[in-house]
């Protein structure tokens, strides 16, 4: 790719990016959110069209013009995006081959379809009946099920935007090993990720991106790369410290949950969380570990207004007092929030511009006489976009058109803005580079600082580690163990996460 420029309104988000991807490498592209990675590489793949940007795309040393995706598969060129774009009720094979139909005579040979499913299944290790709904299998094997998609238009060149975003980390070692495989039978690949010890592991080549310029390309096996040097490239100054210091200030228990247990939403004899209890004191962080399926999402939604789960029974105090929370607007008027892991599904409405999402948690803060008084929306908003460093010309830019790291930011300003007790943080900084991921562990700090409790989920251990005051680890729907700061490393809380009971 030769000087790519690429323009939205008011957001320069390319300028000048130059590529080189050799023959059978695994290229990584890094970079902060909204440097511009994933632009480019819909600007790659036909998802920006030709005549969208400036710029010259080379393949096999001819110039590409494409006018759609389309254009771009039937040269072997294919991308999975963050977001799988899979049909939740429809079979794997039908899922494979959508848009890309096995016919004879004008009429789909479904017995073709299987076969050749089976086959695409088998070199991705995914061992599943090509008839298994897309909704009846976890999101590690969605992710081989996409690739095993891709496989199907002969692909030459395979596009990864955050393929282990949203897997745990035997899924991640799966999907990596297999990279290795396709690339020793000669399969190019461009991988976009911001867990930069699996980019250490796989890539051959890591180009740098910020601010939508190139900065570098380094060469794994030349040059000497530490994750240390690929941070200092991506935001500009060495990154020390990846977790702010902070001296706690913990109170009285402000929060308490004492015999939590939820039924599955369809599965009604299915038990989810068995019996849990836990408790967060003023100004405190806690942690909740476990591995993908532990059952901790369900346990936040359920006590976030019962927005998961049947049959659910338990006891929630608020400053030792009994509350009683129906839904989720008694949930936020008791001063609780629940930032979702998803952020688009469930975290934000794209289409809607940054005060609006911003505001829709706690309306009544700014509407008079049953009329939005829209001036002091934006006066918030600013604040907010101030205060978070919101990139963002403006406060009505749609939402969709921010980057993750800047999503991420202004989810959690709706929440602040509705002036919770209680902050609920599943996966706070999924997919965001590690400059977006410094600034969110600051204001989480922040609101400790303020008095406010805690409790963070997430997948990453280091994160759990480096910014938990105590940690709960939890394992098929049960609390497993509880452990404090001082005593806590990876291997104390991987054993509990692994262990049945308590």
């Amino acid at each position: 790719m030769r000087n790519i420029t690429k323009e939205f309104p008011g957001v320069k988000a390319l300028q000048n990016v130059n590529l080189k991807v050799k023959e059978g490498e695994i290229h990584a592209l890094c970079g902060e959110n909204g440097a511009g990675k994933s632009t480019l590489m819909k600007v790659l793949s036909g998802v920006y069209p030709h005549g969208t940007y400036v710029g010259d795309i080379l393949f096999n040393e001819k110039v590409c013009e494409f006018k759609d995706i389309k254009q771009s598969e039937e040269l072997g060129i294919v991308i999975i995006h963050q977001e799988l774009a899979l049909i939740p009720y429809l079979s794997i094979a039908e899922n494979i081959f959508l848009g890309n139909e096995q016919v004879k005579n004008g009429v789909i040979n479904w017995n073709d379809t299987s076969v050749k499913t089976r086959e695409l299944l088998q070199k991705v290790g995914l061992n599943e009946s090509p008839n298994t709904l897309i909704a009846n299998i976890g999101v590690g094997k969605q992710q081989l099920a996409e690739i095993s998609k891709a496989l199907s238009k002969e692909v030459k060149l395979l596009i990864l935007d955050e393929p282990t975003a949203a897997l745990n980390e035997d899924d991640s070692e799966n999907l990596l090993n297999l990279l290795l495989e396709f690339k020793k039978q000669g399969m190019s690949a461009i991988i976009i990720s911001h867990k930069l010890n699996e980019i250490s592991k796989v890539a051959d080549s890591i180009t740098i991106l910020r601010d939508g310029q190139t900065i570098e390309t380094l060469d794994m096996k030349k040059d000497n790369i530490t994750e240390d040097r690929i941070i200092k490239g991506m935001v500009g100054r060495d990154l020390t410290n990846r977790y702010p210091k902070r001296e706690p200030n913990i109170g009285e228990t402000m929060f308490e949950v004492k015999n939590w247990n939820v039924y599955h939403p369809s599965r009604t004899d299915q038990k989810v969380i068995d019996n849990v209890n836990f408790h967060i004191r003023k100004g405190e962080i806690v942690g909740i570990a476990g591995l993908m399926g532990a059952g901790r999402t369900e346990m936040a939604m359920s006590i976030f207004g019962k927005s998961y789960g049947k049959k659910i029974e338990g006891q929630i105090y608020k400053d030792g007092k009994k509350i009683q929370i129906k839904d989720v607007n008694q949930a936020i008027d008791q001063g609780i929030a629940y930032v979702s892991e998803d952020r688009k599904g469930n975290g934000l409405i794209l289409e809607d511009d940054i005060k609006q999402n911003i505001s829709l948690a706690s309306l009544d803060k700014i509407i008079k006489n049953f009329v939005i008084n829209e001036q002091k929306e934006i006066i918030e908003a600013e604040k907010f976009r101030e205060k978070m460093k919101i990139k963002t010309p403006s406060v009505h830019q749609k939402t969709g058109n921010l980057s993750g790291g800047n999503q991420q930011k202004v989810v959690l300003s709706k929440w602040i803005f509705s002036e919770p007790d209680i902050l609920i943080l599943d996966e706070p900084t999924r997919g965001i580079d590690v400059g977006a991921k410094y600034e969110i562990y600051t204001i989480i700090n922040q609101l400790a600082m303020e008095g406010k409790g805690v409790l963070v989920i997430s997948s990453e251990l280091p994160e759990i580690l480096g910014i938990c005051d105590r940690i709960y680890v939890m394992n098929e729907g049960r609390i497993t163990g509880q452990v404090s700061r001082e005593d806590a490393n990876q291997e104390t809380l991987m054993k509990y996460m692994t262990k049945m009971k308590v």
